[in-house]
C-alpha cells in the first residue's frame, strides 16, 4: 500500500477519532501479534496494515509487533495463544476453531454464506458484528472484531480437472472449515494444514489441490506452478471474513479512546481489504492464462447445488448447537431482506 494511501486513509480515520470524547491516554501498549500466515496479502495488507494503522491513530500508545504463523504458537490455534497471553493479540480465521464450536464458520464463512458485500452489510449494519463479538467472549473468552475480508476464492488451484462435484470423488485436497466435512461425504479426501505447507505437498503429489485465497492472493504463493488447473468460482467461500482477536486482560488496559481506535482501525482496514482485493482479482486470470493455465469455470447447476448442500448441512448443525442455530437464522434473515438487491443495484450494461 503506497504511502499516499496510508495517508489519505489515516486522515479519514483521524477526522472521526476527534470526536471521541475525553483526553489521549499516555499509557503505552506494546502488544505482541500472533498470526496464521507466513507472507503475502494477509500479513501485508491485514496483520502489519492493521498494526500500522493503529500505532499511526494512537501517535504510538499502542504499538503492535507481528510475528509469523508458529513463532508464538501454531498457526492454526492463535485463539488459544491470545486466550493464554502468549500474545496479547492474533489475526486468524475464525474457522480453525470450528473443532471447538462450528458457529465459527458462519461468521467466517462456508459454502453457504452470502457473498462479501451482503455479508459486510449483515455484520456493520444488520447486527452480524455484535453477535460476533459476543460469541468470541462467551464461548472463547477472547474479544474480537471483524478484520479483513476476501471476495469469493477461488474453488482449486487442481493438478485434476474438477469440473462438476462429483469430480472430488478421490481427489486429495487441502481445505479448512465446514468444507473438511462437506467434501468428505462428496467421496474427497480433504485434509487441513498452515498455508506455508500447501505449496511443498502440491508439488509432490502429496494432495492434488488446495484451495487458499482469491485468485490474486494466490498469486504469489505459486500454486499455478505446480498446478495446471484454476477452478472458479469459489462456491465452497463465497465470502471470508478474518478477525482481530484481543487477550481480555490487555483490553481491560486500554483506555475508552483506545479501544474505540482498536475496532474503528479493524474496521477500516477491513474496507481496505474488499476494494484492493477486488481491484487485484480483476486482473489476476488473464495472469493465470499468460502461465499457462487452464481456467475451469463451475457451471450454475454446481454453483446452485452447493449452496443447498450446505445449508442442508448447517441446518443439521444448528439442531444441537443454540448459538449455530442463532447465527444461522440471523444470516438467512438478513440475506432474505437483500433478495430482491440484483433488480435495483445492478444495471444491465451487455458487458
Amino acid at each position: 500500500m503506497s504511502t499516499i494511501r496510508n495517508y489519505l486513509a489515516a486522515a479519514v480515520a483521524a477526522a472521526a477519532v476527534l470526536a471521541l470524547a475525553g483526553p489521549a491516554s499516555a499509557q503505552q501498549h506494546k502488544w505482541k501479534m500472533a498470526t496464521s500466515w507466513d507472507g503475502g496479502p494477509l500479513m501485508d495488507i491485514g496483520a502489519k496494515a492493521y498494526a500500522e494503522r493503529l500505532k499511526f491513530l494512537s501517535d504510538g500508545r499502542v504499538d503492535i509487533q507481528v510475528f509469523n504463523a508458529g513463532t508464538l504458537g501454531k498457526g492454526l490455534e492463535v485463539t488459544n495463544t491470545v486466550s493464554n497471553a502468549v500474545a496479547e493479540v492474533g489475526h486468524t480465521w475464525m474457522g480453525y476453531d470450528w473443532g471447538r464450536d462450528k458457529t465459527t464458520v458462519l461468521f467466517g464463512g462456508f459454502a453457504g454464506s452470502m457473498d462479501s458485500e451482503r455479508m459486510l452489510h449483515w455484520l456493520y449494519e444488520g447486527g452480524g458484528a455484535g453477535l460476533w463479538r459476543q460469541f468470541r467472549e462467551e464461548k472463547f473468552d477472547v474479544v474480537s472484531f471483524p478484520m479483513f475480508i476476501r471476495t469469493a476464492e477461488a474453488f482449486l488451484h487442481s493438478r485434476k480437472a474438477v469440473r462438476t462435484l462429483d469430480d472430488l470423488k478421490g481427489l486429495k485436497l487441502r481445505t479448512a472449515g465446514a468444507w473438511l466435512e462437506i467434501a468428505k461425504d462428496l467421496g474427497a479426501a480433504p485434509v487441513t494444514t498452515p498455508g506455508g505447507e500447501v505449496y511443498t505437498m502440491l508439488e509432490r503429489g502429496a494432495i492434488d489441490a488446495t484451495e487458499w485465497g482469491t485468485l490474486w492472493e494466490n498469486i504469489p504463493t505459486g500454486f499455478h506452478k505446480v498446478a495446471k488447473y484454476v477452478i472458479i468460482p469459489g462456491v465452497h467461500q463465497p465470502t471470508a471474513p478474518f478477525e482481530v482477536l484481543i487477550n481480555k486482560q490487555a483490553w481491560g488496559k486500554l483506555s475508552a479512546r483506545d479501544k474505540a481506535l482498536v475496532e474503528m482501525t479493524a474496521k477500516q482496514v477491513t474496507f481496505e481489504t474488499w476494494t484492493r482485493i477486488g481491484h487485484e482479482d480483476a486482473k489476476a486470470l488473464e495472469f493465470y492464462r499468460q502461465a499457462g493455465n487452464e481456467i475451469i469455470e463451475l457451471d450454475d447447476k454446481t454453483q446452485i447445488e452447493t449452496k443447498k448442500m450446505a445449508m442442508v448441512w448447517a441446518g443439521k448443525q444448528a439442531k444441537d448447537n443454540p448459538w449455530f442455530d442463532k447465527v444461522l437464522k440471523h444470516q438467512v434473515e438478513y440475506e432474505k431482506l437483500w433478495k430482491d438487491a440484483a433488480r435495483y443495484r445492478n444495471v444491465k450494461t451487455g458487458n
